[in-house]
């Protein structure tokens, strides 16, 4: 069965999508980075039927996206996106969405990342990253603490990243805080406009 499941996907869809209906109600296509298991693209997809949602991650996660999206007409299968090696499609998109991956993304790969967008973003578009974030290089919980430790004994390039570094970065790339919606279990949805 090539079909993945996160538990963590089926329980913050509901919230996401609540901020995905007004943030990308003018929007016609979306990038996914990092689509993962499939989950986010087939739920928000099937709930945004205006939306023409691109998902995307490294090969070896592509049978479990297809497999989720197969019903879903508005969801494009997914394309090899390495955020620090490319290749990055060579197309326009109205928003970008991304969620719980610039913790397991190397800080490189996150600047990287907010490069690639750069040159994919149309003017006026959004992007959205959803996950956990410091602020004032603190943790905004002890679970989140502890996540963090948990992150980092994987891996030393591992960690929850600091939301003024990262306004800081998409700032470098012409972006604007347009948004910044509090998630359940200490989450957070960051939006930025082109």
């Amino acid at each position: 069965m090539n079909k993945l499941y996160s538990a963590a996907c089926e329980r913050n869809r509901d919230p996401i999508l609540d901020v995905l209906r007004i943030t990308l109600a003018d929007a016609r296509s979306v990038l996914e980075i990092g689509s993962g298991t499939g989950q986010h693209a087939a739920y928000f997809g099937a709930a945004l039927p205006h939306l023409t949602w691109q998902t995307s991650d490294l090969p070896q996660n592509h049978p479990s996206i297809r497999a989720w999206i197969a019903d879903t007409p508005n969801v494009l299968p997914p394309i090899a996106l390495d955020t620090g090696a490319g290749p990055w499609p060579q197309q326009f998109f109205d928003a970008v969405f991304s969620a719980n991956t610039c913790h397991i993304m190397a800080w490189e790969e996150v600047v990287a990342m907010f490069a690639g967008i750069a040159g994919v973003l149309q003017p006026g578009g959004v992007v959205c990253i959803y996950g956990p974030f410091n602020y004032g290089g603190r943790f905004t919980s002890e679970s989140n603490a502890a996540f963090d430790a948990s992150l980092r004994s994987q891996a030393a390039h591992m960690g929850i990243r600091d939301f003024e570094a990262m306004n800081a970065l998409a700032g470098r790339h012409g972006l604007n805080l347009a948004a910044d919606h509090p998630m359940p279990a200490n989450n957070r949805l960051l939006v930025w406009k082109r």
